[in-house]
């Protein structure tokens, strides 16, 4: 690790960019891990986190005053840092979900029937909307991964839905695919 001290200019400015990016996206995708109970993989990536993290700090704080720059570059390769963990964590998906629909009561049935048929788990339940107007109102849980393609196929047939996504943390029972 001494060989990092002894780097200057443009060489260390950018390991220091590249570092603190994959240190921040790791942290990133780690509390997503220990959100949803993976504690053996927070802890992995907690481990390689902090690793790099004392790397990149120790070789940003040497000198700090002859060299400035390395300040913004390490402020900048934060917050881009930031932005790559969760473009790669919304990529992985990990974890659940539970989707909401509310339509009328009439497409409600035809509107579960095609969910089925793809695969998804619907529950519906009758509801009543403004001016006690009868509403079906489906739930469907899944993986992250696959809600686009559940929020695609509801808007295909039925673009003036009703949809809300949530995360869920744990599910006992019911079906996923």
């Amino acid at each position: 690790m001494d060989f990092l001290m002894n780097l200057e200019g443009p060489l260390l400015y950018i390991i220091i960019f590249c570092a603190k990016i994959i240190e921040v996206s790791i942290s990133t995708i780690r509390l997503v891990f220990i959100n949803k109970g993976e504690r053996v993989k927070g802890a992995i990536l907690g481990f390689i986190e902090i690793l790099i993290w004392l790397i990149v700090v120790s070789s940003v704080l040497n000198n700090i005053t002859e060299d400035p720059i390395k300040v913004f570059i390490y402020a900048a390769a934060f917050s881009l840092g930031n932005y790559l963990g969760v473009t790669i964590e919304s990529k992985i998906a990990v974890g659940l979900a539970s989707i909401q629909v509310v339509v009328n009561e009439k497409s409600g049935e035809v509107l579960a029937d095609i969910l089925r048929e793809q695969g998804y788990g619907v529950t519906i339940i009758e509801g009543k909307g403004k001016n006690e107007s009868i509403k079906k109102l489906l739930f469907i849980q899944l993986k992250r991964k696959k809600i686009p393609d559940a929020v695609k196929l509801i808007k295909q047939h039925n673009p003036e839905a009703y949809i809300t996504v949530n995360d869920i943390k744990s599910m006992l029972g019911g079906y996923i695919k």
